[in-house]
């Protein structure tokens, strides 16, 4: 049996785009801990790459005085990822379907059905302090595809 991840991990990054680099080297340190498969590893690792970029472009403006909260913490058969900047918030229902005919060729507007796709729950709600904290979960009995699904 795969050992227990330690207790959360908690980064608090400030809005650059290279700092989900290191948002994925710790992602990478629960997952082996965890012993999960690369396949699954990557389908994760994109949800939560997504998620920062987000935090960092459309919830802090690029603003690099303004930080993003990664929060990795694994108990029984889940892996929770809760990701939360802050910026001004916003209206996940008013995101357009990127499946939609005329959404389909467009270069941007896909991050959040990525990571409702490659995640098995995903929540959004307003931070304490403002700003936008999205919790994903993943469960990890369910070894296969990029949705967890078991063959």
């Amino acid at each position: 049996m795969p050992a227990a991840a330690p207790g959360p991990i908690v980064l608090w990054l400030s809005s650059r785009y290279e700092n989900i680099e290191l948002a994925q080297a710790a992602l990478a340190h629960v997952c082996r801990l965890r012993g999960i498969d690369a396949e699954m590893e990557h389908w994760i690792g994109m949800a939560m790459r997504e998620a920062v970029a987000n935090a960092v472009k459309h919830g802090n403006r690029l603003d690099p005085d303004k930080r993003v909260l990664v929060r990795l913490e694994s108990a029984g058969d889940d892996l929770t990822i809760v990701i939360g900047d802050e910026g001004g918030g916003f209206d996940p229902e008013r995101i357009s379907d990127p499946l939609a005919p005329e959404n389909q060729l467009k270069t941007s507007g896909r991050g959040i059905f990525y990571i409702r796709t490659f995640m098995d729950d995903v929540t959004f709600s307003r931070g304490e302090g403002g700003g936008t904290v999205l919790t994903m979960r993943k469960d990890l009995s369910k070894r296969g595809d990029a949705k967890g699904e078991k063959p």
